[in-house]
Parts: structure tokens; C-alpha cells; sequence
């Protein structure tokens, strides 16, 4: 059973996803008392990986409501927890050129928080009005068929 919290709309808009990959999240109670009252955005989020670990950077996860002092700095470095094989195949990816990690949703599953990361390929400006146009032309048709029902 998964519980989303957030999702990175902006992802599938602006990056082609190629593969897609559950990973474990290292963060502290304040961190998840937060993610369970949903106070996270993935907007500008991205991941990478640097000594064969795999780094989640800018995600905000807001300072939890009834925190005190020991309150987390909601833009921190959070280390992604993925098997060894995979972070090894994401390295092969990533030298590729145009290719990066982004974070697709945060969620909860079985009780422990998840982030799905996608190995993402950047669209260009033509290419995303291009899938706005075959959007609106989906909704275009769908609109016909109601009407003639």
C-alpha cells in the first residue's frame, strides 16, 4: 500500500523518463513527522551520485509543526539508499550525455519513506509544445464523444 505525499509534476513536462527507481530516504524524525503531514516539494529537486552513493539535493521538506530546537534544515543533503547493482547501472546511465537522476514522488510504503527517481533526458522547448498540443488534442476528442452521448 502507498501513501503519496508529493509528486514532481513538472518532471514528466520537462524530461523524458527513461527507467524509474524505488530507493530508501536516510532522514530524521522531524523529517518524516513532516513528509506524514505532506510538507514536501520536489520542484527544483534533483539526485547524484558522488563516491558511489546516490545524494537527493534541494528538496524541501518543511521544519515539522511541533518541532523544537532540534528542528532539520529543510533544504539538506539527504542520502538515497539504493542496492549497489543499481547504483552502478545509474553511474553507466549518467555518463551518458543528457541523462540525470530526478526525483518523481515521495511516499510511504509498509511505513518507511520512499522516493521515486527517474533517469531523466531533457526535452528541448519544441518537443514540450509538441506533447501540450497532443494533450489538448486528446481532451479535444474525448469532449466529442461526451457530446454525443
Amino acid at each position: 500500500m502507498e501513501n503519496i505525499v508529493t509528486t514532481n509534476r513538472k518532471a514528466y513536462y520537462d524530461y523524458f523518463i527513461q527507467e524509474t527507481y524505488e530507493a530508501g530516504i536516510s532522514l530524521l524524525g522531524t523529517e518524516v513527522k513532516s513528509l506524514r503531514e505532506g510538507k514536501a516539494n520536489l520542484k527544483d529537486s534533483y539526485a547524484i551520485v558522488k563516491n558511489n552513493e546516490v545524494f537527493l539535493l534541494n528538496c524541501h521538506i518543511s521544519p515539522y509543526s511541533h518541532g523544537n530546537l532540534q528542528n532539520h534544515d529543510p533544504l539538506r543533503t539527504r542520502k538515497l539508499l539504493l542496492h549497489a547493482k543499481e547504483i552502478d547501472k545509474l553511474l553507466g546511465n549518467i555518463s551518458q550525455k543528457g541523462f540525470t537522476l530526478i526525483p518523481l514522488k515521495i511516499y510511504f510504503k509498509n511505513g518507511k519513506a520512499k522516493v521515486e527517481i527517474g533517469l531523466a533526458k531533457g526535452k528541448r522547448q519544441y518537443e514540450k509544445r509538441e506533447a501540450i498540443k497532443e494533450k489538448e488534442a486528446k481532451r479535444e476528442i474525448e469532449r466529442h464523444f461526451r457530446g454525443k452521448h
